[in-house]
Parts: C-alpha cells; structure tokens; sequence
C-alpha cells in the first residue's frame, strides 16, 4: 500500500493542504525578499553611519584646519614683520659696511700719499745730511787755514768753528729725523696692510649682506605667497563647514528615514515569519485530517528512514558500542582551519560508519530529494550524504556548498527541524547554496527518539 492508499481521498481537504503549501511557498520566497531587503537596509544603515560619523570627524577636521589655517596667518603676519625688520637693519648694515668700505679704501689712499710725502722728506734729509757732511769738511779745513794764517785767521777759526758746530747738530738732526721717519713709514705700512684687510672684510660683508638682502627678500616674497595660501584656506575650509552644516539635517533626515523603513522591514519579517509558522501548521493539521498532498510520499518514506535510525542507534547503545552520554554529546569542539567551521562530538567517528547506509539511499527514491541527514536538537549535522561531506579547499564558496557535514545549522528551519516533536514537520525555505545563490525548497523533518529521550531529527529536503 503506497502512502496515497493509507487515506481516503477528501478533494475539499486535499485542496485546502495544496493551498496551504502554495501560500507557505509564496510566504517564504517573500521572507527571502525580505531577508534580502532587510540585510541591504541594514547596510545602508550602517553605511550612513560610517557616513555620519565621517561627516562629524571631517567637520571637527575642517575646524582644526580652519584654526590652524587662522593661527598660520598669524605667525606669518609676525614672521612677516620680523623679516621685514631683519632685511631693514641689513640693509642699513650693507650700508654702513659700504661706508666703512669707501672710508677705509679713502684712508688706504691718504696713507700712500703720506708714505709719498715720506719717501720724499726722507730723500730730502739724507739731501741735508750729505750737504752738512760737505759743510763739516769746510769748516774743517777752514780750521786749518785759520790756524796756518795765525793770529790773522783767529776771528776767522772762531767762525769755522761756529759753523763745525752747527754741521754737527744738523747731522745729528737729520740722523735722528732719518729715524723718525723710519718709525713713521713702517706704521703707515703696517696702518696700510690693515686698511687693506679691513677694505677686504667690509667687501665680503657688502657682499653677504647683499646676499642676505635677496635671500630676505626671497623669504619676505614667500611668507606673502604663504599668507596669501593661509588664508585661502582659511575661506576655503569656511565654505567646507558651511556645506557640512546644510548637509547635516539631510543625512540625519535619510537616518531617520533609513531606521523607519529598517524598523518596518524587521517588524513585516516578524509577521511574514508568524504567517510561515501558521501555513505550516495548516498543512500540518490538513496531513493530519487526512488530507492527500504531493507531499505524502515523502513523509512516509521520511519516517521508515527515521525509524531505522532509531533502531540504530539503540542497537549500538545495547551493543555498548554507544553510552548514552556519547550519543547526547553536546560539546562541540571545532575542526582547526576550517571555512566554514566544522565540529566534532563524541559519536561522529561511529555515524560516519552506520548512518550512510541508511541516509544515501534517499537520493535514489525521488528526483526531487536533495538530501537527507539527521541532526540533533541544536541543529548539528554530523554525518551528511557522500556528495556533501567533501574535504574543505581554501575557497569558502566551494566549501558552503560541497562540505556540509559537521556543522551546526542553527537558522530557523534548521533548529525546528531538530527540535520537532510532532510526528513530522513541513517547512518550505530558501536553501543557501554558496556564492549569494539560493533555491527554495520543502524540509521534511521526523523526530528520532532514542529509548524515549528527544536526540533530533531526520531531514528530508527536496525540491518543488
């Protein structure tokens, strides 16, 4: 008897459970919508966010740049008059230096003009000191003549004498003049090579001092460019200020507006998620009125696959090959260096070895089945089929879609399916395939009870 024969047909029924899992497909493609719309307001939201809080820093930036850009003026203003003061005081220095210069090349000239006039009186002294010796050597021989004509050259030799005297002490003044004007030559020689000296460093400090004086004027150029700059931006950060301060009101406005319609969507996906609960409970109560659905097949062949891991699992429990507290293992421990995470529990080595014998065959009952696996009340998978127990790559879209097994599936189907009593559960969701890819299918779920404690339950997905 095939799962279609164990009922009577009640067409009314039967249209009321079609119906009804025709509205759950529909209420939960819109959730998916929903979902979509939701996370997309979400990360608008949280993009003004940023938006505001980047407004607020480069308005506080702006501000700093405005005072700083005030400030700079300010010491340029005084930079400005400082240099200006500098280059007016060189310059009054270059002038001075050009005085000191031209007085000093003046003396340098009187001095050559006095070593001149020296040379010439010291000529003209060696003249007189030549002609006294000439005079000396007369009055001499004047002596001698006075002395051979006797009493009559007496008056005669007192004259000679006379005239001895003062060729002596022109001699001697001329000797000493000499000296004199030795001593006077050689200080104005030395007074010469200092002139020289100082005309040298008073033309290095002209030069300098013209140099400072264009290097001054550079800077003074400079400081006016920079002030100019300053105070460009000081406008230019006043305009930024202004735009920031109109631009304000608006994004809080779209804030507000974006929070609103956040707050609608989140408030519409509760109710759409009400409306699933209730389309599931309608084809729940309409299957357990009797009503005949595409459906049917599936929940009987769910339940035979569900029963026989039940009788497993407390064959391995009076086997001793399983302790109760292994199979309610619920501390999972994570997989190292998987993407996405994977757990193992107490039990997982031991399923892998009983539960594809039962679970792989569900592929081959139906076109339409996707999978089939059991999971615990947390929504844990352990063992999943062959062809979605892949070992994990490094490319985490692959991995979403080929290396299902041991992971946690705690979404909303996931967890009900796991911690239904009922004696089946017919959820319609959209199924995460990896890569923002999705496809809507109906999760069949049976719970398995284990010498009367809840351990999970038995999934069988399928499509339309």
């Amino acid at each position: 008897m095939t799962a279609r024969q164990e009922f009577p047909e009640i067409p009314q029924l039967n249209a009321l459970a079609r119906a009804a899992a025709t509205l759950g497909y529909e209420i939960v493609d819109i959730a998916g919508f929903l979902d979509m719309v939701e996370a997309q307001a979400l990360e608008q939201r949280t993009a003004l966010s940023a938006l505001e809080s980047g407004a607020s820093d480069i308005e506080a930036a702006n501000a700093a740049v405005q005072t700083s850009a005030f400030d700079l003026g300010e010491s340029v203003s005084r930079t400005a008059e400082d240099v200006e003061q500098s280059a007016t005081l060189m310059r009054a220095l270059g002038a001075r230096s050009q005085d000191v210069a031209e007085w000093v090349q003046d003396l340098s000239d009187r001095s050559g003009t006095v070593s001149d006039t020296l040379k010439a009186a010291k000529d003209n002294n060696a003249q007189i000191a030549a002609i006294s010796m000439q005079v000396n050597t007369l009055a001499i021989n004047a002596k001698i003549e006075a002395a051979r004509a006797g009493d009559a050259g007496r008056g005669f030799a007192v004259v000679a004498e006379a005239i001895n005297e003062l060729s002596r002490k022109t001699k001697d003044a001329a000797a000493q003049i000499s000296t004199n004007i030795e001593t006077l030559t050689d200080w104005i020689a030395t007074l010469n090579v200092e002139a020289s000296n100082v005309s040298q460093t008073a033309t290095e400090l002209i030069d300098h001092s013209s140099r400072t004086d264009g290097a001054l004027t550079r800077m003074e150029r400079s400081i006016a460019d920079t002030q100019e700059q300053a105070q460009r931006i000081e406008t230019q950060a006043g305009k930024v200020r202004t735009a920031i301060e109109q631009f304000s009101p608006d994004m809080r406005g779209i804030g507000a507006s974006i929070a609103t319609t956040t707050s609608g969507i989140h408030e519409a996906h509760g109710r759409i998620q009400r409306l699933i609960d209730t389309s599931e409970t309608i084809v729940q109560s309409s299957a357990g009125l009797g009503g005949m659905t595409d459906d049917a097949p599936y929940i009987a062949y769910a339940r035979d696959r569900a029963a026989a891991i039940i009788a497993a699992f407390e064959a391995l429990l009076e086997s001793g090959r399983l302790t109760r507290n292994a199979l309610f293992d619920r501390a999972y421990q994570q997989i190292p260096n998987t993407n996405p995470a994977q757990v193992r529990t107490a039990y997982v080595d031991l399923f892998d070895q009983i539960l594809p014998a039962i679970q792989e065959p569900a592929l081959e009952f139906d076109p339409k089945v996707v999978f089939c696996a059991a999971v615990d009340v947390n929504g844990y998978l352990p063992t999943h089929n062959l062809k979605f127990s892949q070992p994990q790559s490094h490319d985490v879209v692959w991995n979403t879609g080929h290396c299902r097994n041991r992971r946690i599936f705690d979404d909303r189907v996931g967890l009900k399916a796991g911690r239904n009593t009922a004696p089946f559960l017919l959820q319609v969701y959209r199924r995460d395939m990896g890569g923002g890819a999705f496809k809507m299918m109906k999760d069949l779920s049976v719970p398995i009870t284990v010498n009367g404690e809840h351990w999970g339950g038995l999934r069988l997905a399928y499509t339309f």
